[in-house]
């Protein structure tokens, strides 16, 4: 029997209006977001940034890490639900973009516990593995290219502490993964991460039909 509603647009309002503290700041950083035009789409959702905010905080985290970060709001969301000695390294590979996130987290306060970092995210996420940061990362979240995301997941598994999660956005991708007649690239990189995640040993896994899905993985 099917237990969920359709979320329309009234319905997710009223999600937004009675479930969400947001902080002034995530507010500006949404609308102004929602004004760049098809860019938006890639800003998380505000009842995900009060979701991501609030595990963090029933996981007690410190140290949390991102693969995209766009205009800011999902790094300054689990910033805020931070503990005083608590970071974030939040990865883009856009300055333009990271310039924004950075303005949006210097308003809030956050700006020094949150570092950006700009280039390919790999090539961070292998140099914080080189220099040791394996098993440090409390809680990870990847939100970038799906054709990047098994080999970001991958290099977050090592990062991420036993007993850390690891959050992977976009996993329905509107729908689209459930249609087998959709072959293109993207779909197909998210459909084979989702069956991957589904028969991983190394994780406890279960996938949160939040947005646009939100895989959740608890690292054995």
């Amino acid at each position: 029997m099917r237990k969920a509603i359709d979320f329309t647009d009234a319905v997710l309002n009223y999600v937004v209006q009675v479930g969400v503290h947001e902080h002034p700041v995530l507010k500006k950083c949404r609308e102004e977001t929602a004004a760049m035009g098809r860019a938006a789409i890639m800003q998380i959702a505000p009842e995900q940034g009060a979701f991501m905010a609030l595990l963090a905080k029933l996981m007690g985290a410190k140290r949390y890490i991102e693969v995209g970060t766009f205009t800011g709001y999902s790094a300054l969301s689990v910033a805020l639900a931070l503990p005083a000695d608590g970071h974030a390294d939040a990865l883009d590979i856009s300055e333009e973009y990271m310039a924004r996130a950075r303005a949006y987290w210097d308003a809030a306060g956050q700006a020094q516990r949150i570092t950006g970092h700009v280039q390919p995210a790999i090539e961070t996420l292998d140099r914080f593995i080189k220099e040791g940061a394996g098993g440090t990362y409390d809680f990870a979240f990847i939100d970038a290219d799906k054709s990047g995301y098994d080999a970001y997941y991958e290099r977050m598994l090592r990062l991420a502490r036993p007993g850390g999660v690891i959050a992977i956005d976009n996993v329905l991708w509107s729908g689209q993964v459930a249609d087998p007649k959709d072959t293109s690239p993207e779909t197909v990189a998210i459909r084979a991460l989702n069956a991957k995640i589904k028969d991983d040993p190394r994780v406890e896994a279960m996938l949160l039909p939040i947005a646009d899905g939100v895989f959740l993985c608890r690292k054995r």
